[in-house]
């Protein structure tokens, strides 16, 4: 399974989500003003990136389960 390009693709997807959300999360804590002009933005970076993270996993299961 490590050697499954589909595995990397999927985990990347899913570090990048963390990353997006540590630093959405770590702006509002700071506030100010560039949290005013970005946070919304990061976080519907977030939620882009988290629904292909989903999607992703699903193809990996997908073509692992024999698809």
């Amino acid at each position: 399974m490590a050697n499954d390009p589909l595995f990397w693709v999927a985990a990347i997807a899913c570090l990048s989500v963390l990353v997006i959300l540590v630093i959405g999360v770590g702006v509002f804590a700071k506030g100010g003003d560039f949290n005013r002009k970005y946070a919304n933005k990061l976080m519907r970076l977030r939620i882009a990136a988290q629904f292909i993270a989903v999607v992703m996993i699903l193809i990996f299961v997908w073509f692992r389960s024999g698809g």
